[in-house]
């Protein structure tokens, strides 16, 4: 393995990831390894017309793979851009997926490689139960995850999030044999990110770290991988925000976020379970829901946090290490890097509060917060956070 000098690595967990400045150049013989002759590469509309897509698959093409680009991708996909997608794969042959860009394609790109060999509808596979079982492995086809945004770390989970429009719902949707393959983190990919993306990406790669590790569930390992991991949010976030050209604080940001989706096979918490049914009735960026959410969320939970977040953040070096000197660094963060004070500031109000409550007291992370909450508890959680209070809400 290579030195940390250089930032170049190869990992087999969870999956097998290629790390550092250039490994997207290998994506055609990583192809070849996994059997694709034919990928599709699916990606978002933003992405599709920048060099770095032009330039992948041209190396595609010149390596004889039979490459196409799927990009009618939204901000949060909906179950029609996976029936696109799935139309697209079966019509041009693939064998295979390259899912490339942010949490939406990374999740689109699965969801199609997953549905391509199925014949059930894709909320059959909806995460409740074992209604996993209902699928066929053998359908599944192969996943090489290239993140351009160091935020979701869908790049190495067993999950896909996918919005049931007709429902106004988000739904999970789960297999092992989702996670992909491979995963390149090239941090190059990752330089034209512009500021506010970066630093909405990464607060979600926080928000995952931070609830697995508050997840009252016992698994010592995720808490590990979890603290590193928001260790190196606090060293690069604010930097890379800054410096979009710091290649180094690229690097680590992927490997942070890649680390929280590794971490929250632990659980998520009342974060999530908000922001995915505000994700789904608003259309709103994900990792932006989040960073606003947090400190309320925190808030909400703390009586049973006090002795979780004193070892955080004396793990981070803080002042008199404790909840608050904790709560009073991620609202520090927020500052430094431009995320807004409360949900008002985005458009969101408290006219839906009592549904966006119902919905997230059933919304799946909602299991593994730190307090069970009720649907009134989520829907006063939510107006602190439209308003900008810190309200009781236990």
């Amino acid at each position: 393995m290579a030195t940390e000098i250089t930032g170049i690595a190869d990992w087999n967990y969870p999956t097998a990831i290629a790390v550092g400045a250039g490994r997207i150049r290998d994506l055609s013989e990583r192809c070849l390894a996994l059997g694709i002759r034919a990928p599709l590469l699916v990606t978002d509309p933003g992405l599709a017309s920048l060099p770095m897509v032009v330039e992948i698959q041209t190396a595609c093409l010149e390596a004889g793979l039979a490459v196409a680009c799927f990009s009618d991708v939204r901000g949060n996909p909906t179950g029609e851009n996976v029936a696109a997608g799935v139309d697209c794969f079966r019509r041009g042959g693939h064998d295979g997926v390259i899912a490339l860009g942010g949490g939406s394609a990374l999740d689109a790109g699965k969801a199609i490689a997953f549905l391509s060999g199925q014949d059930r509808p894709l909320w059959d596979f909806d995460d409740i139960g074992d209604n996993w079982t209902r699928a066929k492995e053998v359908g599944i086809a192969p996943i090489i995850a290239v993140p351009t945004t160091a935020g979701t770390g869908s790049e190495v989970g067993r999950v896909s999030v996918i919005t049931d429009t007709a429902a106004m719902r988000k739904r999970l949707i789960f297999h092992p044999k989702i996670l992909p393959s491979l995963v390149i983190l090239d941090p190059e990919l990752t330089l034209s990110l512009p500021p506010h993306l970066t630093a909405a990406t990464g607060m979600d790669a926080l928000s995952h770290n931070l609830e697995a590790y508050c997840s009252p569930r016992f698994h010592p390992m995720a808490d590990g991988i979890a603290t590193e991991g928001i260790r190196q949010i606090e060293r690069y976030l604010a930097r890379a925000v800054h410096d979009g050209n710091d290649l180094e604080a690229r690097t680590h940001l992927l490997v942070a976020s890649t680390m929280g989706a590794t971490a929250f096979q632990k659980g998520l918490g009342a974060m999530h379970a908000l922001a995915h049914p505000l994700g789904a009735r608003y259309d709103a960026h994900h990792g932006l829901l989040n960073a606003i959410l947090m400190p309320y969320v925190l808030h909400a939970n703390r009586s049973a946090l006090d002795t979780k977040l004193q070892s955080l953040a004396r793990a981070l070096d803080l002042a008199n290490p404790g909840f608050d000197s904790f709560l009073k660094w991620v609202l520090a963060l927020r500052t430094e890097i431009g995320i807004p004070p409360c949900l008002r500031d985005i458009g969101i109000d408290t006219s839906e509060a009592d549904f966006i409550g119902e919905r997230a007291a059933e919304d799946p992370p909602a299991a593994t917060n730190p307090i069970s909450f009720t649907a009134l508890q989520y829907s006063a959680l939510f107006r602190n956070a439209v308003d900008g209070e810190f309200h009781d809400v236990t």
